[in-house]
């Protein structure tokens, strides 16, 4: 009897082990997942019928990039369309406008390795040191609006930003990444 209460005692250890490891897995795959770089935005208008949309036409006219991130750009918003339904046509029921711009950032560190009142805390001896550093670069931000082609009216519209403008091999990657999160939010949920 007592050998079965052992067996019991580690099978039931064993069990609630493997519990603990499996929700601290789910914990941590759902922590990396949820962290984006990007910081996306939507709204919409309340009156649109968004499941009247069914054709689609980009226009490009404000869109300043080289032609390589341009082609990146439309290559993949075209296709986020496509996936919800949308097919591209000459007499569109939206017409798709896409803005790029960016902005110069300057990132500000300052780090006391050593409290803010010298060695040994509040009550230490000595000075303090402090250590500053600056970064500069430019950040990216993506702008897609959705107008009504019957009335001409914006009927959505969804902005990221946060793509690293000064990495080609970074925007590379960053482009579709963005676009993807952007589009997320089309159509629109309604009550959230």
């Amino acid at each position: 009897m007592k050998s079965m209460i052992r067996e019991f005692h580690k099978l039931n250890i064993n069990v609630m082990s493997k519990k603990y490891i499996f929700i601290l897995l789910v914990s941590a795959a759902l922590g990396l997942t949820s962290c984006s770089p990007f910081q996306i935005r939507s709204d919409y208008a309340e009156t649109a019928n968004f499941n009247s949309y069914k054709t689609y036409k980009l226009r490009i006219d404000d869109l300043k990039l080289n032609d390589i991130d341009k082609d990146r750009v439309l290559n993949e918003l075209s296709r986020q369309l496509q996936s919800k339904g949308l097919q591209s046509g000459e007499n569109p029921d939206l017409i798709v406008n896409v803005k790029a711009n960016h902005k110069k950032v300057t990132d500000i560190t300052n780090n006391s390795p050593y409290g803010m009142y010298g060695w040994g805390g509040s009550f230490g001896w000595g000075i303090g040191m402090s250590r500053t550093w600056t970064s500069n670069y430019n950040q990216g931000a993506l702008i897609v609006d959705l107008i009504d082609a019957k009335n001409n009216k914006l009927v959505w519209q969804g902005i990221g930003s946060g793509i690293s403008v000064d990495s080609p091999r970074a925007k590379q990657k960053q482009i579709p990444e963005i676009m993807a999160e952007i589009m997320a939010n089309y159509p629109p949920q309604r009550g959230k």
